[in-house]
């Protein structure tokens, strides 16, 4: 997934900084919808991109595309109902989000080079969107993983019983070299890269679907 290509760089930063504004501002919503007030105190409940970056995670996801956020501080604590199942919904929110933002972005994509068919502009708007989409579905698919402090371990936390809370504790002592040493030996392009390409063409699919009835 690595491509050193400076304009693709360029067209990845916009994406980017859609991605993870929409991914963390999910993952505070849900939980302040839960009752916890943490993400509002600590001024996580926002769309400004610049409060959720992380500087290792956004240059792992300017070069791969797979690559995280600062985290949302959450306390499962303040969770109404089932704390557990609270917590699977607050890790899930994020990568629901990037999935709906790429299919959104698929959708302005096509609709917008109908608009611009044969402008001098098209090219780079074209660009954009498509890092937008392959952005959003990385970021999406990637933190699905269950790795941590990937939102899948948040997942997998809340599915397993609590006694296996302390071997999960262990684990997050190691998740931040597991996913250095996965990203630089590209194992993670070659598992992840074939996803994202299957969701991409479905998504192209389902839009043509939609659209079909209206352009024909």
């Amino acid at each position: 997934m690595f491509d050193f290509n400076i304009t693709t760089i360029i067209a990845n930063i916009p994406a980017l900084l859609i991605g993870f504004a929409f991914h963390e501002y999910a993952h505070a919503w849900v939980a302040d919808r839960l009752g916890d007030p943490t993400p509002r105190s600590q001024g996580r409940l926002t769309l400004n991109p610049f409060v959720h970056l992380d500087l290792f995670g956004t240059l792992m996801a300017l070069l791969y595309r797979f690559g995280w956020a600062k985290p949302v501080m959450t306390n499962p604590q303040y969770y109404r109902g089932d704390k557990r199942r609270g917590q699977i919904m607050v890790s899930l929110a994020g990568s629901i989000m990037n999935l709906f933002m790429a299919f959104l972005a698929m959708l302005l994509w096509v609709l917008t080079m109908l608009w611009f068919q044969g402008s001098e502009w098209s090219g780079i708007i074209s660009l954009v969107f498509q890092s937008t989409v392959l952005m959003n579905l990385g970021l999406g698919i990637f933190n699905l993983l269950p790795i941590p402090p990937l939102d899948g371990f948040g997942v997998l936390r809340g599915l397993l019983p609590e006694q296996f809370d302390p071997q999960l504790e262990m684990l997050e002592q190691y998740g931040m070299i597991i996913l250095i040493v996965l990203l630089f030996t590209d194992i993670l392009g070659k598992i992840l890269s074939p996803a994202v390409i299957g969701i991409f063409y479905a998504y192209q699919k389902i839009i043509s679907l939609i659209l079909t009835p209206f352009l024909g």
